[in-house]
């Protein structure tokens, strides 16, 4: 039996020493899976740096945070922490080819909690994340009649008294109709996360249909999902710059768009603006949740990740802006519509894409066409970011459980199968009439207060503790040649301090969530701590029961603890070399796309 190294074909028996260091095995006949062309990694990576956020959060942050003076702070964190970061993920996982979990226990085993504090953070995440889906199916499918239902104050569904089917800003009492159909027949709020209300049995049905979407995208790994990016990642490009096309050529465009660019340039001097851009770069490129450096892992030894992490963070930085002209361009016309100033018609969260754009939808023309395109434009987002949250989860539970895994359930397919339930499961209290209240708790909780702890370990494990020295030496061995000493100052000094300072700030100045002018009560908000805490908690406990496990007095035990398991001068860059005679080895899959 041969196999294929390089353009050679070498005896079995023979390929450990023709093979990268990586690529070794001991005594098997199968290789870990790799991606089968650099274009479905760069794809998969972009489909998902690339989601919802880049439409909704990116847009109204630039505008509430000095609009074109945004973006100074912004480009200024994706250069000193959104690249390097990336590239070190990148080269983490595609130097261990591990996932996140057991490629942090060997780079460093003192903060090996870290790697499964991303698991956890990444499928906290897909439960609600999943909750988005079903809305954009709910819209998408409601936006193929004769007319738009959200355009009428006629409908059973609006309080007539307060309803106005055009928009009347924030500052009055009216409501549009618009609003009154995401609150009133979407949702069906409640007047709070106390009164849970009862299922919305046809959110739930969108939901559990959203989730068979993920499934039948990833439930074969990295052959599904490597060929489904082809089309999520690629088809939202060509929606934007249509919307855009059409947009720029409405009454009032010009005006947005002025907005969403003109420089405010006294909003550079709060603190909270570059919190704001530090967290969007983290947000956006998936940096800490653990999903880059799995999919890096499927890549060939010698794949140029340099080039990739430049490719991603500049695709993903080009679609925020163009989202942005995208959005504030409809909104200007919007504005010019109703007779309104801009400022008082753009709005924070999911009323961005949910509210204010299906009201500019109904006025467009040609809104039969550009309506349901929006909406399968944010599923295509959406599912892209989706997909890898999941498969951090199913490749954690392959590296470390696998076998035992695999002998119950026989399928791998049945393990991706008990994960989207879980995923599920945990999802409907999303999909209950006080559902959005839950949304916003978790959002804030999760995506805000873990992910900055999560990045501040991360890099400290990494840049200080595996130091710059050996992340250098990895990339020398992958790539030929030592990185820039841009890199090298940036994992050094620029990044750890940052994102230290990112932490600090967030601290300080912590305000509880809140979900338009409803406060959470107490107890609400201890669920919110527990939900950070969910992720957070396996970093000390993890350290502990690394420095328990070693031998020797305490200092001792500390020393062995943050040496690194890699042996970046051996042959093989890992000390135990992974047995894919195993079957569960065989399709360690991880996050794609």
């Amino acid at each position: 039996m041969e196999v294929d190294a390089g353009n050679q074909k070498i005896p079995l028996g023979e390929r450990d020493c023709a093979l990268k260091p990586s690529e070794q095995t001991v005594g098997a006949e199968r290789q870990r899976p790799t991606w089968s062309g650099r274009l479905e990694f760069i794809l998969a990576t972009v489909g998902y740096a690339v989601g919802l956020g880049n439409v909704w959060r990116f847009p109204y942050l630039c505008y509430s945070s000095g609009g074109g003076a945004f973006m100074v702070p912004y480009l200024i964190m994706v250069l000193l922490c959104g690249i390097p970061l990336l590239f070190m993920e990148f080269s983490i996982g595609q130097y261990t080819r591990l996932g996140p979990v057991h490629a942090l226990a060997k780079i460093c085993p003192l903060l090996k909690g870290v790697g499964l504090a991303t698991v956890v953070i990444s499928f906290v995440f897909s439960t609600y994340y999943n909750v988005l889906m079903s809305w954009a199916l709910y819209y998408l499918f409601n936006s193929f009649g004769a007319t738009l239902p959200w355009t009428s104050c006629n409908n059973t569904w609006n309080v007539v008294e307060n309803c106005s089917s055009g928009f009347h800003g924030n500052t009055t009492h009216l409501q549009s109709a618009s609003q009154q159909f995401f609150d009133h027949r979407l949702l069906q709020k409640t007047n709070g996360i106390e009164e849970s209300g009862g299922i919305r049995w046809e959110l739930f049905g969108y939901l559990i249909f959203s989730w068979v979407i993920v499934y039948l995208c990833i439930f074969k790994g990295i052959k599904s999902t490597g060929k489904v990016v082809y089309f999520t990642a690629i088809f939202p490009y060509f929606i934007l710059f249509a919307l855009l096309i059409n947009n720029v050529q409405l009454p009032g465009a010009m005006n947005g768009i002025l907005y969403f660019v003109t420089p405010v340039w006294g909003k550079l001097f709060e603190v909270k603006v570059w919190v704001n851009a530090a967290a969007q770069v983290f947000n956006s490129l998936g940096i800490a949740f653990g999903s880059m450096i799995s999919m890096a892992s499927y890549n060939k030894f010698n794949n140029n990740i340099l080039r990739d992490a430049l490719i991603v963070s500049l695709a993903n930085t080009f679609t925020s802006i163009l989202a942005g002209f995208v959005i504030f361009s409809a909104i200007g016309y919007m504005a010019f519509i109703h007779n309104l100033p801009v400022d008082n018609i753009a709005t924070d969260g999911p009323g961005l894409v949910f509210v204010v754009y299906p009201e500019v939808l109904s006025t467009m023309p040609a809104y039969q066409l550009w309506a349901p395109l929006f909406f399968f434009m944010l599923l295509c987002l959406g599912l892209d970011s989706q997909f890898a949250n999941v498969e951090v989860a199913i490749t954690f539970i392959k590296d470390e459980f696998g076998p035992q895994v695999l002998a119950f359930l026989k399928r791998e397919e049945l393990l991706t199968l008990v994960v989207c339930i879980i995923g599920f499961i945990l999802g409907i209290p999303h999909v209950t009439k006080g559902g959005i209240y839950v949304f916003q708790l978790m959002d804030h909780y999760t995506a805000v207060v873990s992910l900055m702890f999560l990045a501040f370990f991360e890099v400290v494990a990494v840049c200080w503790i595996f130091g710059v020295p050996g992340i250098c030496t990895m990339i020398k061995r992958m790539q030929g040649k030592t990185p820039f000493i841009y890199f090298r100052v940036c994992w050094l000094l620029l990044c750890p301090l940052l994102v230290l300072c990112i932490l600090m700030s967030s601290i300080v100045q912590y305000t509880p969530a809140h979900y338009g002018k409803y406060s959470y009560p107490g107890w609400a908000e201890g669920v919110g701590w527990g939900v950070s805490l969910v992720s957070i908690v396996w970093i000390p406990l993890g350290a502990i029961q690394e420095i328990y496990s070693n031998k020797g007095s305490l200092l001792q035990r500390l020393k062995t603890s943050i040496i690194s398991k890699i042996d970046l001068d051996a042959e093989d860059p890992l000390p135990e070399k992974q047995n894919l005679d195993n079957p569960a080895s065989e399709t360690l899959f991880t996050s794609v796309a």
